[in-house]
C-alpha cells in the first residue's frame, strides 16, 4: 500500500476519483496533491489551523470546487504511525454511512501524510458536553437523542452491514462529530478492527481511552464487537448526564460515570441522571429506554451485553421494545436472540423490588478499574505516554485519545478558533450555512 500511496503527493499527482466501499458506492473518495492541500489550506497557515495534538495538527481548508474539508497533517513517520495510517485510510475507504466520518481523500509521499475529511461546523460531542461549548447549551435533549440514535445506527453498520465486520475499539465523544445541524458521524478508524468471518473474538494490543474501555479488553486485551457496545453505553450514561467517564474527586479519587450513576438508578432516581443544564426538559420514556439499554450495554460480562442491533431497537423503541419497563426478561446466562430486543434479566427486577423501588427499575453494574490502569489516567503519565495504547477520560484534553492518527485525536481547539465559531458559522437569508470571512 505505501508504495502505490508514494506517487499521489507530487506536485502533479494522481488526482483521479476512485469509487469506496459499502453499499452507497455513488460516494467517492480521491487522491490529492500535496499542491492542492497546501493552496486550499492557505500554506497550511496558522489562521487556518483548527487545532494539534501529539499526532500533527488539523487545518480548515477549501478545495477548488468550494468544499470545506478538514486535512490532518501527520507530524512524523514510524512503522507504527505508517500502519495506522494505513489501516484508517483502508478502512475510511470501505465505509459508507451517513453516520459515519469518511474519507475525502489522502496524500501520501515519501515525507508526507494527509488524511482528508468533510469539515465538521459543530466539531465533537466532547467540545459540546465538557469543552468549549459546555456552558451555551447547544445540544438540547432532542439533540441528543439525534446524536444518541446515529451514532448507534453508524455502530449497527459496522458491527452487522459492512463485510468484514469492522470494530472501533475508540467509541468516546471526542469521536462524535457534528455536522451543521447537529447530525452525528463516527470518526477515528485509527484503531479499528476488521473481523474475519466466523471469528467471536481476538486477543490484542490494548488501545483507546480509559473510562471507555470494556473491562475484559482493558484487563486482557480481548477485543470483540461487545467492546463497542460497552463504550457506547457509557457514552449514553455521559450524553443523558453531561459527566464525564471519571472524574476526579476530592482528595485525588476517582470515580467511573457507572460508580455515579448505580445508587440514584437502584433508587429509582432516574430524573437524577439527567445533565442539569437540561432543567428537567426531557423525554421521561425516552430516558428511561436509554438508561435500560446502558445497563445492559455495561454488563461486565461481553456475553451478556446485546448486540448494536438490539440496543438500536430498544432506543427506537420498536414495537417489541416501546415498553422497556415490562420487557424485562433477558435468556438466562447468553445473549437475546436475533428475534429478541429484551435488555433486562431476572435480577435487575428482584433487585429494584428488594430495595423498595418499583418492577421494573434496574440495577446497572459498576465497574472500578485495577489500581495499575487507573494510575495511566493520571495526566503526566498519560502526557508522557505518547505510544498510542491509553488515553485520559479526565482533565486537560478531556477524553481524547494518546493516539497520533485518531480524527480529531488529542486536538484542543485553538483559542483564534474558539473565539471565532460561534460567528463563523451563520445560516443566511439563502438557508445554508457558511464560514464567515473565508471566501
Amino acid at each position: 500500500m505505501g508504495s502505490k500511496m508514494s506517487s499521489c503527493c507530487g506536485s502533479h499527482g494522481d488526482q483521479r476519483y476512485v469509487s469506496g466501499g459499502g453499499p452507497m458506492n455513488s460516494t467517492t473518495w480521491r487522491l490529492f496533491t500535496y499542491k492542492e492541500l497546501h493552496v486550499a489550506t492557505n500554506g497550511f497557515s496558522e489562521e487556518y489551523k483548527l487545532g494539534e495534538g501529539g499526532f500533527g495538527s488539523v487545518y480548515w481548508g477549501k478545495t477548488n470546487d468550494g468544499h470545506q474539508i478538514a486535512v490532518k497533517k501527520l507530524k512524523s513517520m514510524n512503522s507504527k504511525a505508517e500502519m495506522e495510517f494505513a489501516v484508517e485510510v483502508e478502512i475510511l475507504g470501505r465505509v459508507r454511512h451517513k453516520n459515519l466520518l469518511g474519507l475525502r481523500g489522502y496524500c501520501a509521499g515519501a515525507n508526507q501524510r494527509l488524511i482528508v475529511y468533510d469539515y465538521m461546523p459543530n466539531l465533537s460531542l466532547l467540545s459540546h458536553l465538557h469543552g468549549q461549548f459546555a456552558n451555551e447549551m447547544r445540544l438540547d435533549w432532542k439533540k441528543r437523542m439525534n446524536v444518541i440514535i446515529g451514532s448507534a445506527k453508524g455502530l449497527v453498520y459496522l458491527h452487522h452491514e459492512v463485510a468484514p465486520h469492522i470494530i472501533h475499539r475508540d467509541i468516546k465523544a471526542s469521536n462524535v462529530l457534528l455536522d451543521s445541524d447537529f447530525n452525528p458521524l463516527v470518526a477515528d478508524f485509527g484503531f479499528a478492527k476488521l473481523i474475519p468471518e466466523g471469528v467471536s473474538h481476538m486477543t490484542t494490543r490494548v488501545k483507546g481511552t480509559l473510562g471507555y474501555l470494556a473491562p475484559e479488553y482493558a484487563m486482557w486485551g480481548k477485543v470483540s464487537e461487545s467492546c463497542d457496545v460497552y463504550s457506547f453505553g457509557i457514552l449514553l450514561l455521559e450524553l443523558v448526564s453531561g459527566r464525564k467517564p471519571i472524574e476526579r474527586l476530592a482528595g485525588g479519587v476517582k470515580r467511573t460515570i457507572t460508580e455515579w450513576a448505580d445508587p440514584l438508578i437502584s433508587s429509582g432516581n432516574l430524573p437524577g441522571l439527567v445533565d442539569p443544564r437540561l432543567h428537567g426538559d426531557f423525554d421521561d420514556l425516552q430516558l428511561r429506554s436509554i438508561l435500560h439499554a446502558a445497563a445492559r450495554c455495561v454488563q461486565t460480562e461481553p456475553e451478556r451485553r446485546p448486540t448494536m442491533l438490539q440496543v438500536l431497537a430498544v432506543l427506537q423503541g420498536t414495537p417489541a421494545a416501546a415498553e422497556p419497563v415490562k420487557n424485562g426478561k433477558l435468556l438466562a446466562g447468553g445473549k437475546l436472540g436475533d428475534g429478541e430486543v429484551d435488555v433486562y434479566d431476572d435480577e435487575g427486577d428482584a433487585a429494584a423490588t428488594s430495595s423498595g423501588t418499583s418492577p421494573g427499575v434496574f440495577r446497572i453494574q459498576s465497574v472500578k478499574y485495577e489500581e495499575e490502569l487507573m494510575a495511566m489516567d493520571d495526566d503526566d503519565r498519560m502526557g508522557c505516554a505518547g505510544d498510542g495504547d491509553y488515553g485520559s477520560a479526565d482533565g486537560p484534553g478531556s477524553g481524547d485519545s494518546q493516539s497520533m492518527y485518531g480524527v480529531f485525536g488529542k486536538m484542543e481547539t485553538l483559542p483564534r478558533f474558539r473565539e471565532t465559531t460561534t460567528a463563523a458559522y451563520q445560516r443566511p437569508a439563502g438557508g445554508n450555512r457558511r464560514l464567515a470571512n473565508r471566501g
